[in-house]
């Protein structure tokens, strides 16, 4: 199970192991999945160039604009602040560079219809939550939850 570049990471480790599902979170099992935006700038190298504040400027503007409520944006900016400059960095990077064509098998990919760090349009979720964005596991925790716990006693009896 991932969220966000933990799913990322689900999906290569699933690669290996093997498991008996891959849960991803508000992330996307391969890297054609993308936005090409991304693409774009990791071919530009603009994590390299750009200072890290850049990013972590506009992740607190963003704030402003999102339907976030004020305890979820108090958190993000928290958050934010709280994020070593050399792991965003890294992060960064290692997203940008990802590429990955394996889509795990079997899968549970649950996004939001909203969400603006990997928009659905670029990805094949197999479950949806409607104006869910890329936090939802903290704005939409409970709907996740169900859904999760629906989808995981439908496959109950069929993990070996």
């Amino acid at each position: 199970c991932g969220l966000s570049m933990g799913g990322m990471v689900a999906s290569c480790i699933a690669a290996g192991l093997r498991p008996a599902l891959t849960i991803l979170l508000s992330s996307i099992p391969v890297s054609s999945d993308l936005p090409p935006i991304y693409r774009l700038a990791g071919a530009m190298q603009l994590h390299r160039i750009l200072p890290i504040s850049f990013f972590t400027s506009a992740a607190m503007f963003k704030r402003y604009l999102t339907g976030e409520t004020p305890a979820d944006k108090a958190l993000i900016r928290q958050m934010i602040r709280d994020t070593d400059e050399i792991f965003i960095r890294w992060a960064f990077s290692a997203v940008l560079r990802w590429k990955f064509t394996q889509r795990p098998d079997p899968l549970i990919h649950i996004h939001g219809t909203r969400d603006g760090i990997l928009p659905v349009r670029h990805t094949r979720p197999t479950h949806l939550i409607e104006g869910g964005d890329h936090l939802m596991v903290l704005s939409r925790a409970e709907e996740v939850s169900l859904l999760l716990e629906k989808l995981l006693n439908e496959r109950q009896g069929t993990f070996q």
